[in-house]
C-alpha cells in the first residue's frame, strides 16, 4: 500500500509542478492574498475528481470521443487567449497595478476561473485521468496510488498558493508586478497556441 501511495504522489506531482495556467493563477492569487483558500481547495478538489474518474474507469471513455477533447481544446484555448490579453493589458500600466489600488476580485470571479483553468484544459483529462488512471491500475493498491496522487495536488497547491504569500513584500513594487503579469501573459499565450496547434 505504501509504495503504492509513493507512487501515485510522485507521478502526481511531476504532472502538475510544471508552469502552467493553473499554477500561474495560483500564485498571483496567493501574491495578492485574495481567495487563497477557495482556489487551493477547488484544485485539489479538481484533481481529486478527475484522479478517481479516471481510476473508475472514464480514462477509455475520455480516449473514445476525441471530439468532446477538441471542443475542450479549442474552448480551452479561446480562455487562455483570453486571459493572455488581460495580463498584457495589466502591465501596459504599471503604475496601475498595485493590487490595492486595482481592487480585489470577486469570490465568485475568482471561482470561475479556477474551474475554467481546470475543467477547460484537455491535457488535465490526458495527464489525470488517462495517464493517472492507467499507472493507478499498474499497481497492487490502486486506490492507495488515487489518494497519493490527491495528496501530491493537496501538496503542492497548499505549497503555492499560502507560499505566494510570503512574496507580497517583493511585490510591493508595480515594476514586480508588471514582470509577473508579462511572464503570465507569455505563458497564457503560449499554452494557447499549444492547444490550437496539438
Amino acid at each position: 500500500m505504501i509504495p503504492s501511495l509513493a507512487a501515485g504522489f510522485l507521478a502526481c506531482l511531476g504532472l502538475i509542478v510544471a508552469i502552467g495556467a493553473q499554477n500561474a493563477f495560483v500564485l498571483r492569487q496567493g501574491i495578492r492574498r485574495e481567495h487563497v483558500v477557495p482556489v487551493v481547495a477547488l484544485c485539489t478538489v479538481g484533481d481529486l475528481l478527475l484522479v478517481f474518474a479516471g481510476i473508475a474507469g472514464l480514462g477509455p471513455l475520455v480516449a473514445a470521443h476525441p471530439t468532446a477533447l477538441s471542443l475542450t481544446r479549442w474552448l480551452g484555448a479561446a480562455f487562455l487567449a483570453y486571459l493572455a490579453v488581460v495580463a498584457l493589458r495589466r502591465a501596459r500600466h504599471p503604475a496601475r497595478l498595485d493590487p490595492a489600488a486595482e481592487g480585489p476580485a470577486s469570490r465568485r470571479a475568482v471561482v470561475v476561473t479556477c474551474l475554467a483553468l481546470t475543467f477547460l484544459n484537455p491535457h488535465v483529462y490526458l495527464d489525470t485521468v488517462v495517464l493517472l488512471g492507467s499507472l493507478a491500475h499498474q499497481q497492487s493498491a490502486v486506490w492507495a496510488f488515487g489518494a497519493g496522487a490527491v495528496l501530491a495536488s493537496a501538496t503542492w497547491f497548499s505549497a503555492l498558493g499560502f507560499g505566494a504569500t510570503r512574496l507580497a513584500p517583493l511585490f510591493a513594487r508595480p515594476r514586480a508586478w508588471q514582470v509577473l503579469d508579462l511572464v503570465v501573459a507569455l505563458v497564457m499565450a503560449a499554452l494557447a497556441v499549444t492547444l490550437v496547434v496539438a
